[in-house]
């Protein structure tokens, strides 16, 4: 019998102040059986960070043929392809003839550095993508954030992310790989 996926619910706050967007939030994240704490959380700033209209969650995981999230128009163009981790450049390059735009919020320090080595050309050549990276003690702070309910404000101002519930908070920076 194969594993059922864990739902959390979040209620989140957000006030990005570089983008002009306030909104409160309830989400509904399902969280894959082979899904850690660390990479759901990032889920879950990546939706805070290019929040809009329309934005939803995706299978991610379990499919090969969606990303993590994405923001579809009316008329099912993807706006907004987002990717978290390090794929391989191949998946990039077929999500940027898919989408208008995509964003990749990486993580893994180490393993990041090796992969930008390798695929620095090939993915710069892409031109609508924006590569994010996370670092690795911020994600383990976020992952501190993971309750099955959860009551989150996300704040945004001048590259540092804010974010804060009723026991905690914490500042994470988003490092801009590209565009430069």
């Amino acid at each position: 019998m194969a594993l059922k996926s864990t739902i959390y619910k979040a209620a989140i706050s957000i006030a990005d102040m570089e983008r002009h967007y306030y909104q409160d939030h309830q989400l509904t994240i399902a969280k894959h059986p082979s899904e850690n704490d660390k990479r759901m959380m990032l889920r879950l700033l990546a939706f805070a960070a290019c929040a809009d209209d329309g934005l939803e969650f995706c299978k991610g995981l379990s499919s090969d043929d969606e990303p993590a999230l994405w923001q579809l128009d009316a008329t099912g163009v993807i706006n907004h392809w987002i990717e978290l981790g390090i794929p391989e450049p191949k998946r990039l390059k077929k999500a940027c003839a898919k989408a208008n735009q995509v964003s990749l919020f990486a993580y893994g320090n180490n393993a990041l550095t090796m992969w930008w080595q390798q695929h620095q050309q090939l993915v710069e050549a892409l031109p609508n993508l924006t590569i994010l990276q996370v670092q690795d003690d911020d994600l383990t702070e976020l992952a501190d954030f993971a309750e099955r309910n959860m009551a989150l404000s996300l704040s945004h101002q001048d590259g540092v992310w804010m974010l804060a519930s009723e026991q905690r908070s914490i500042s994470l920076e988003l490092t801009k790989l590209m565009p430069s």
